[in-house]
């Protein structure tokens, strides 16, 4: 049961931040970026910065969806200054 709520939440994170960020990346694809987005948010928040409510990041609630999808907005940034906009 918590695969499918890890992967029903990455999907969300990682479309929500496609959506921020003008981009289509297919179901798989919003899976992958929520799912990395928000471990990436979680570090960079949570971790680094010591925002206490970012260590909810990629959870199944609406701070934690937050901060994964902000996550997953410098995950598609990153990308894109490393690989060049298409």
């Amino acid at each position: 049961m918590e695969w499918i709520i890890l992967l029903v939440t990455g999907a969300i994170i990682g479309w929500l931040a496609g959506f921020v960020m003008g981009g289509r990346y297919g179901l798989i694809g919003d899976i992958i970026i929520g799912i990395v987005g928000s471990m990436l948010g979680k570090w960079l928040f949570a971790d680094q910065l010591g925002i206490g409510g970012a260590a909810a990041a990629g959870s199944f609630s609406l701070t934690g969806i937050a901060f994964g999808v902000l996550g997953a907005v410098v995950l598609i940034f990153l990308l894109r200054l490393i690989a060049g906009k298409r």
